[in-house]
């Protein structure tokens, strides 16, 4: 009994055995039955393509010059990076949809090209976000640079967080840079490795051109992710991309109030306005602390929700 165990366990397993080699062979054979067009393939129908790289780009009216070998492939890397991140380009459509009317308008205002906006979308998706380095904020200001354009920064404001100031301290920023260096390009290349380091790489390699500068790898990709930022946020369908509209996150009803007074308890102050507390900060997230103390009454203003605009959570 005991060897006939014996002979039907080595026979099962012979047998096993050549159905997975029969299997593996015929997989791979070049006539198999499983061809890679076949309806068993996962997904069905999915192919990966190079997405399309326009022949001409521009930044601020400035021409990307892709008749370079290596500019044309470092573009092209930012196009497939962008085309195949998609839960970040989907954020990115949905968010821009509610924030670029503001910043719009602020870049009008200040002169800056409207391409800029995209240079936000690049350093922080859009969201006050902190990178590991320290730098806050849709436009991601590190303290001293936040500092120096005016930004008031301390323990209970910190204005980083503040969209609108912040792409105000921006614009100055890069009017600033754009006196110095005479082109738009290098003032965003400035923004990402800062005026000094860019005059001292122009100054180092004897040259004019961001696209001639041999830079760190952050520096030598951030002008072609702006670029390929802007023409896939530009050109979504295009890309595969096909947000309804009624997806996107619609832009916050809002109305200001002036504050130039010590607050106790900003649990109190949201109340006072028809708000809780979280509601208050998702409008102000500058505000850092829960109470402000204010006691030479600088005037600060305070962003809160149209009425019915935001349902606010009873607690």
């Amino acid at each position: 009994m005991h060897k006939l165990k014996n002979r039907l366990h080595y026979a099962v397993s012979g047998f096993a055995l050549a159905v997975l080699l029969l299997f593996i062979f015929n997989f791979d054979s070049p006539n198999s039955s499983v061809s890679k067009n076949s309806s068993t393939d996962f997904p069905h129908g999915y192919k990966v393509v190079s997405p399309y790289v326009p022949e001409q780009l521009d930044f601020c009216g400035e021409d990307v010059p892709l008749e370079n070998i290596d500019v044309r492939e470092r573009v092209e890397r930012e196009f497939i990076v962008q085309t195949y991140y998609h839960s970040a380009s989907v954020l990115y459509l949905k968010r821009l949809n509610r924030w670029f009317p503001i910043i719009e308008k602020i870049l009008k205002e200040k002169g800056v090209p409207d391409d800029f906006k995209y240079l936000a979308l690049a350093e922080s998706g859009l969201a006050n976000a902190t990178s590991p380095a320290g730098a806050k904020g849709f436009w991601q200001f590190m303290e001293p640079a936040g500092k120096k354009y005016g930004l008031l920064i301390n323990k209970e404001v910190d204005e980083r967080y503040n969209m609108e100031k912040a792409t105000y301290a921006a614009c100055d920023y890069l009017l600033a840079a754009y006196d110095k260096f005479g082109t738009w390009t290098l003032a965003a290349a400035s923004y990402n490795k800062g005026k000094n380091g860019i005059t001292n790489q122009l100054g180092r390699q004897k040259a004019t051109n961001y696209y001639n500068l041999v830079l760190n790898e952050e520096t030598s990709r951030y002008l072609p992710r702006i670029i390929a930022i802007k023409y896939v946020m530009e050109n979504p369908k295009k890309y595969g991309f096909d947000i309804k509209e009624n997806q996107l996150y619609p832009p916050y009803e809002t109305y200001k109030v002036k504050l130039d007074t010590t607050v106790a308890h900003f649990a109190d102050y949201a109340k006072l306005h028809g708000i809780n507390y979280k509601t208050l900060k998702i409008f102000n997230p500058w505000l850092r602390d829960n109470f402000l103390t204010n006691k030479k009454g600088k005037r600060y203003f305070v962003t809160l929700p149209k009425e019915g605009s935001f349902y606010v959570i009873p607690d």
